[in-house]
């Protein structure tokens, strides 16, 4: 078995996150940080059209799970990258809807999101987390708590 508590740290506590686990024993939202992934995760990402993975989970992405510098949207190595710098939400959305459909068509692969959107790009949660409404109860998609959250008290 996986052991969460050690794998995925948080840079923002001092003291280390508690990770929800579902009946399999597996994380049952996204970890705030995460430093690496078992085989068959995937960590899914904010990114920029061009692919330019310079700074926040864009960063993480291409440095530890196979982002490619110039591809900005779709699966690259362990990482999914979703667009969210082109414009308003309503531009992310056809992105959303496509990973979740990319997903759905992978059981195989359990999709890890973060926060996407909500760093760099500028958005609140609030604005993206219903994005995923969808996706909440899909099993490969794991999203993190706050999303969660948002989602079912919409």
């Amino acid at each position: 078995m996986i052991d969460y508590f050690n794998r995925y740290r948080v840079r923002k506590q001092e003291e280390p996150q508690t990770i929800e686990l579902d009946e399999n024993g597996r994380a049952k939202y996204s970890p705030e940080f995460i430093t690496e992934l078992a085989e068959d995760e995937v960590f899914v990402f904010g990114s920029n059209l061009a692919g330019m993975h310079g700074g926040g989970a864009a960063a993480t992405a291409h440095r530890c799970f196979g982002a490619v510098w110039g591809k900005g949207v779709g699966l690259y190595g362990q990482s999914y990258a979703i667009p969210t710098m082109q414009g308003g939400v309503e531009t992310v959305k056809p992105y959303v809807d496509k990973f979740i459909e990319f997903a759905k068509s992978h059981p195989e692969l359990r999709f890890l999101v973060t926060k996407i959107g909500c760093g760099i790009a500028g958005f609140r949660e609030e604005q993206i987390a219903p994005l995923f409404a969808e996706a909440i109860d899909i099993d490969n998609i794991i999203l993190p708590h706050d999303f969660v959250e948002i989602i079912k008290n919409r």
